[in-house]
């Protein structure tokens, strides 16, 4: 981890042993449109190169997400990734500790595992790296039925554009 920045809910990696692969584009979020097609690639339950397709639903969308160390957002199976919008909590209580967004919201399908992965549009250009998602069902009851309902939620490529020198200078918020 190179750096981190908890009030956007992002973190910096550098891979290090690795070879032949090819940067991606960085897009430019401020002309992503409602109705453009968009590509949601990610690790959902673990599955890996895993990529589902959709629509850009809405724009600037307030999102809370937990800051909380302790909180599991899209980790393993357990369907917790607590954010929340419109002042409600979805997924789970997010704490006291949290952060707010303006998101791209998504009809991609989005599930447990997809956080951090890119949300890609037609031509290819990363435009936003998902970050949430809501799910009809809530883990503690058991429910088969959890998972993505056509409500992602991603945080747009030009706020995590204005933070990578400090991301990169190993910044930590």
């Amino acid at each position: 981890v190179v750096g981190t920045d908890s009030k956007k809910d992002l973190a910096l990696i550098k891979l290090e042993g690795a070879s032949g692969l090819h940067p991606a584009t960085l897009g430019n979020s401020s002309g992503v449109r409602v109705g453009d097609t968009v590509v949601a690639i990610g690790s959902p339950e673990g599955l890996s190169g895993t990529v589902t397709s959709g629509i850009v639903s809405a724009l600037n969308r307030d999102v809370t997400v937990s800051t909380d160390e302790n909180q599991q957002q899209g980790q393993g199976g357990d369907g917790q990734w607590p954010f929340s919008f419109g002042g409600q909590q979805f997924n789970g209580d997010t704490g006291s500790s949290t952060t707010t967004y303006k998101a791209i919201q998504t009809d991609a399908s989005l599930n447990p595992g997809n956080s951090g992965g890119a949300l890609i549009n037609a031509s290819g250009d990363i435009i936003g790296i998902n970050s949430a998602m809501y799910s009809a069902s809530s883990a503690s009851s058991g429910s088969s039925d959890a998972g993505s309902i056509g409500l992602g939620f991603a945080i747009p490529i030009n706020t995590v554009k204005a933070d990578l020198a400090h991301l990169r200078a190993g910044g930590s918020n």
